[in-house]
């Protein structure tokens, strides 16, 4: 796992590079303000960080102490459920929300699970094609209608199916974009009341799918989505897409929110758990030296 993070930062630590392109034993305040605004790091964040830093040589250390905090809200405890596990995925058209489903769906199969698929973006005939080209790819049903019907009815559809046949895992999508937010909200609202009238207390998670390429310009999209229905999880896709890498850590404080999975490449197996640990390790081997170089 560590391996994919890692891989994954290549752009991000390109990026970092440029502004330090020599590993060292410790950094000065300044140094690293430079380095964590090029990681993409929200600038009110790297303020934070560095002015919490009362030395004057900082060691990796510190810093990793420092970078461990902005991400103190990443774990994640799976609520008490009923089977099946009804998850709702949302996020913005362009996000990698389709694809990401597919992985998620890829995930459990490799687990045992009974997967089923509810293509409830109704609102883009693309999306539902889409999705159905997985299914029909990974081997796993899909409950779809055509572009204009009624998501709630699709995601109540997909509910019922996964119970009456005893699946273990229900995934579904929803539109990225109505015409006004407030449609968009209306609809999510809606899609949560049918899917706990089908099965009570579902969704069981409802995930936030973000596009790591915008970096730091995710966050108000994040924190309208959050206010509309309730996030429970962030997934970042295209994480080996981008130089922005840093931009987790503003994400993760920004929201307060757990950061479930990373999206590091195009196949079905590429997303791996996130482990805050591994991420700043990758992110720290490429600036610090273990000891004095002679």
């Amino acid at each position: 796992m560590f391996g994919f993070i890692k891989k994954s930062l290549s752009k991000t630590v390109a990026a970092i590079k440029t502004v330090a392109p020599k590993k060292k034993v410790t950094f000065t305040k300044d140094e690293l303000e430079d380095i964590l605004l090029e990681a993409d790091v929200e600038y009110a964040l790297v303020e934070i960080i560095i002015n919490e830093l009362y030395q004057t040589k900082i060691t990796r250390e510190i810093l990793e102490s420092k970078l461990l905090a902005t991400l103190a809200h990443t774990t994640y405890k799976e609520p008490e459920f009923t089977a099946p596990f009804v998850e709702l995925i949302v996020g913005v058209n362009g996000a990698g929300k389709t694809t990401t489903i597919s992985k998620l769906a890829y995930r459990y199969k490799q687990e045992g699970k009974k997967v089923i698929l509810g293509a409830g973006d109704t609102f883009r005939a693309a999306a539902i094609e889409q999705l159905t080209l997985w299914s029909k790819k990974l081997d796993i049903p899909i409950i779809a209608s055509k572009q204009g019907h009624d998501s709630s009815a699709v995601a109540y559809d997909t509910i019922d199916s996964a119970k009456s046949k005893g699946f273990d895992n229900v995934i579904i999508d929803t539109a990225g974009r109505l015409h006004t937010q407030k449609n968009l909200a209306n609809e999510l609202i809606k899609i949560n009341r049918i899917c706990d009238k089908s099965h009570a207390g579902a969704p069981h998670r409802t995930l936030l799918v973000i596009d790591g390429t915008q970096g730091n310009s995710a966050i108000a999209q994040a924190k309208a989505f959050n206010e509309m229905i309730g996030i429970d999880g962030i997934i970042i896709t295209k994480l080996d897409g981008t130089a922005k890498g840093g931009s987790i850590f503003s994400i993760a404080y920004a929201l307060e929110l757990p950061i479930l999975y990373v999206g590091t490449g195009e196949q079905p197996e590429d997303l791996t758990p996130f482990d805050k640990y591994e991420f700043v390790d990758g992110l720290l081997d490429a600036l610090f030296v273990a000891t004095e170089e002679e």
